[in-house]
């Protein structure tokens, strides 16, 4: 039975989408928890959520739906804002830490890239390391900077939500909180229909090219290319 149809990756990519989540979902939400804990709550590192084991971060369905419809999700980070000293303030940097987690991953993918490049160490490499390496690294670059946009969506229940709730005076929350069960079913529609995400996610994604030329083109200048 041929399973590959039921991935939006072949089974040959699969191993190396499922390095990279591990390590971007890991980061994501220890970003999120350690942030958290600098400002003062400690609810997450109560939890074991400050911590970079996997295992504590990782979410099944959330996983494995990444595989299937191209995104997904690790456990949510519980924050308590009435710990901060400044609550909306910390609190858009603790939503704004995690996705900022994958758009250095996505940077540190680059400079990877253009050192290899840079100093000719592919051309040591058997065309198997090579191409596992080249996979790895794309996945890195691309699928990183694809969560780091995805969770910016203003949308619940992504960071770029809470973000906005943080930065809208108290009467535009409230009116927005009449309209969260509704936004939910917004982002389905955006997610799972086709047509709906060509229309309002293309556009998002799209901007990952222009961010993508600005990093790399910073690096070829820093290394002289």
């Amino acid at each position: 039975m041929d399973l590959s149809h039921f991935f939006r990756y072949s089974l040959d990519e699969i191993p190396f989408v499922l390095l990279v989540l591990l390590i971007a979902f890991t980061l994501h939400e220890f970003a999120h928890a350690y942030t958290a804990y600098l400002f003062g709550d400690p609810t997450a590192k109560n939890l074991g959520r400050v911590t970079l084991n996997p295992r504590v971060h990782l979410d099944l369905i959330g996983t494995l739906l990444i595989l299937i419809a191209g995104f997904g999700w690790a456990k949510p980070v519980p924050v308590n804002r009435a710990k901060f000293k400044h609550p909306r303030l910390m609190g858009i940097a603790v939503s704004f830490a995690g996705p900022l987690s994958n758009l250095v991953i996505c940077f540190v993918g680059l400079l990877a890239v253009h050192t290899l490049s840079k100093f000719g160490l592919t051309s040591h490499m058997s065309n198997g390391v090579f191409e596992a390496v080249r996979m790895f690294l794309n996945f890195l670059i691309t699928i990183n900077m694809t969560l780091f946009l995805f969770n910016l969506i203003p949308l619940p229940p992504l960071d770029g939500y809470r973000i906005l709730e943080d930065i809208l005076p108290l009467h535009l929350r409230l009116k927005i909180k009449q309209y969260e069960q509704w936004a939910i079913y917004i982002f389905l529609l955006m997610v799972f229909i086709p047509p709906v995400a060509r229309v309002t996610l293309g556009p998002i994604f799209s901007f990952g090219n222009v961010i993508l030329f600005a990093m790399d083109s910073l690096l070829r200048r820093l290394f002289g290319m």
